[in-house]
């Protein structure tokens, strides 16, 4: 049973992120039917201008905890920004296109990312700076860090903050009359490129929130660090319903004790050797079974296309 609730607590963290992610995905689709590829790559490139921002800062005699918030700060703001650039040059031009079009766009875009973060920050792992205590907790047999536990708290609130803003604000009521009918939502005076605009701005603040959050917890960031996160997230939003906020929510944290659990249990069953090599396997089953059996997720619902 330690095994079984410290894979529990490694999984709760983990889905904690992969839900963040999920969150980009599952807004972006939700308004505008288009599956963001190159959300992934926002995530490392959040992570990587932290790294930046951070070191800068600490090298020039700031404390840690100013030089901490100093990375958080513009690394969000980056991200937006770059969120609002895929939006406005990539995405809003093809709009009116065929799915298949803006779909490959967004994995040219992904592919145009990765290697401009090649270029700035180079092809070697980069060492993420230590930003909290290492502090470590015993609880009834199962261990747990000060990181970890900061990574599911600072995660749920922003679920949490996000499900407000989108059925308490005008700004949401906004987003879901756009994604229920984008045209009868621009008659009633909705601005429609402000709300997908919007969609993807704080689509990347989460991005660049879980990136700091996956760099503090492994320490480390690489240019393709966000292709397989982003897939992850892509595979918890499609679990949960992609679409659905609470969908990906729910989604993000199942995949993730979904994997914690299944290589806790094959590495123990075999020696600790299958069960970190083969860890990435159990997202793409999950994948391929919601796929064959619910492939409108678990909240989700089937929809006919609109007219």
């Amino acid at each position: 049973m330690d095994i079984f609730f410290q894979q529990i607590i490694n999984g709760l963290v983990q889905g904690s992120i992969y839900a963040l992610v999920a969150l980009g995905y599952t807004m972006v689709y939700g308004i505008m039917g288009l599956i963001n590829f190159a959300h992934g790559e926002v995530v490392m490139i959040g992570t990587l201008v932290a790294i930046t921002v951070v070191g800068t800062l600490v090298d020039a005699g700031m404390p840690v905890a100013l030089a901490g918030l100093g990375g958080v700060s513009a690394s969000v703001l980056v991200c937006m920004a770059l969120g609002w650039s895929l939006e406005r040059v990539a995405y809003r031009p093809l709009r009116h296109a065929p799915r298949l079009t803006p779909l490959i766009t967004a994995i040219g875009m992904s592919i145009v990312l990765q290697n401009l973060a090649m270029m700035i920050w180079g092809r070697n792992y980069l060492t993420f700076p230590s930003l909290l205590p290492r502090l470590h907790f015993e609880l009834g047999g199962t261990h747990f860090t000060f990181i970890q536990v900061v990574i599911v708290v600072v995660s749920a609130a922003t679920m949490g903050g996000l499900l407000l803003l989108v059925y308490r604000t005008r700004l949401g009521m906004a987003m879901r009359a756009t994604a229920q009918n984008p045209a009868v939502a621009s008659l009633m005076g909705v601005n429609i490129n402000r709300v997908i605009a919007a969609a993807f701005v704080i689509g990347s603040a989460l991005a660049a929130l879980a990136g700091i959050m996956v760099g503090t917890y492994y320490e480390i960031a690489h240019y393709q660090m966000g292709f397989m996160l982003g897939l992850k997230a892509f595979t918890a939003a499609v679990l949960g319903g992609i679409g659905n906020m609470a969908g990906a929510m729910l989604g993000g944290v199942l995949l993730g004790i979904i994997e914690a659990l299944g290589a806790g249990y094959i590495g123990d069953l075999t020696g600790g050797f299958l069960g970190s090599h083969y860890q990435d396997i159990f997202a793409f089953v999950v994948l391929i079974v919601v796929l064959m059996f619910k492939p409108s997720g678990l909240f989700g619902e089937k929809t006919g296309d609109r007219a």
